[in-house]
């Protein structure tokens, strides 16, 4: 089950299946990418992806899978990679709080997460070994470009797993805390990028993404770069940032 709260012009995203540690199914994946259209649609200028529970989301839900039959390419290709993309593609910052096993498909929805916030005892890397499977929904990416080759397979091989502490002191994720202390940060940061100006957090969203997926040097990245800052001069928040400033008071961000 996948519930959507609006408020303040943040998106709450829940996984609420706490009895299977939020395992997602062909029908959740559906149900989450339906969410997240709905959650644009709204207008929210944030959004806050989070698991019920005893974990944040355990991975795939491969409880009643046929190994005999089971259609990976329709799961990991035709259902989890647009909704991954969809919300790496978000138009509004995004923020996660993750706790206990984030596994797998789990892995995956941080991946696709701008900033994600993890409790120091979460359980992060690819236990998939005892599958016969290997790792997947962008693991390998992740785990490459932060932690390098041998240490990416040896995870793997092993089936070690990293808590969330570790994981954020090797660069995998934003900040480590408390279990206690991880929806109240991330609702808060939240709610302070829903009250920022949303259009110069999409051009540094967009820049970042391209630093990632395109490799650009410095001065391709200067030049992207100017670009952005050339077009929000046409935005309000931008002339109100400027007024503000001049002004020495505290601006009124819109999100335009």
């Amino acid at each position: 089950m996948i519930r959507l709260d609006l408020a303040d012009d943040v998106a709450t995203v829940t996984l609420d299946a706490p009895q299977r540690l939020n395992a997602l199914g062909p029908d959740d994946l559906r149900a989450l990418d339906a969410t997240y259209v709905e959650a644009e649609a709204a207008g929210v200028r944030a959004l806050v992806l989070r698991g019920d529970g005893r974990a944040f989301c355990a991975g795939r839900d491969i409880a009643g899978v046929d190994a005999a039959t089971d259609d990976v390419a329709g799961y990991l290709d035709g259902l989890l990679l647009p909704l991954l993309q969809r919300m790496a593609g978000f138009p509004a910052p995004t923020f996660a709080a993750a706790h206990g096993a984030c596994l797998g498909v789990g892995l995956g929805l941080l991946i696709a997460t701008d900033v994600v916030y993890v409790a120091d005892d979460a359980t992060i890397g690819s236990p998939f070994a005892r599958l016969g499977a290997t790792l997947d929904s962008g693991g390998h990416a992740l785990f490459v470009e932060r932690l390098g080759a041998h240490r990416t397979l040896d995870l793997i091989y092993s089936g070690g797993l990293m808590t969330g502490e570790e994981a954020v002191r090797l660069g995998l994720f934003s900040r480590a805390m408390p279990a206690a202390e991880v929806h109240g940060a991330v609702d808060a940061a939240a709610r302070a990028a829903a009250s920022g100006p949303t259009q110069a957090f999409l051009a540094s969203k967009r820049l970042v993404a391209r630093l990632r997926d395109e490799r650009l040097g410095l001065w391709d990245a200067v030049v992207a770069e100017n670009a952005a800052q050339a077009a929000l001069r046409d935005t309000a928040d931008y002339r109100e940032g400027f007024a503000a400033f001049q002004a020495k008071r505290a601006p009124e961000f819109h999100g335009r």
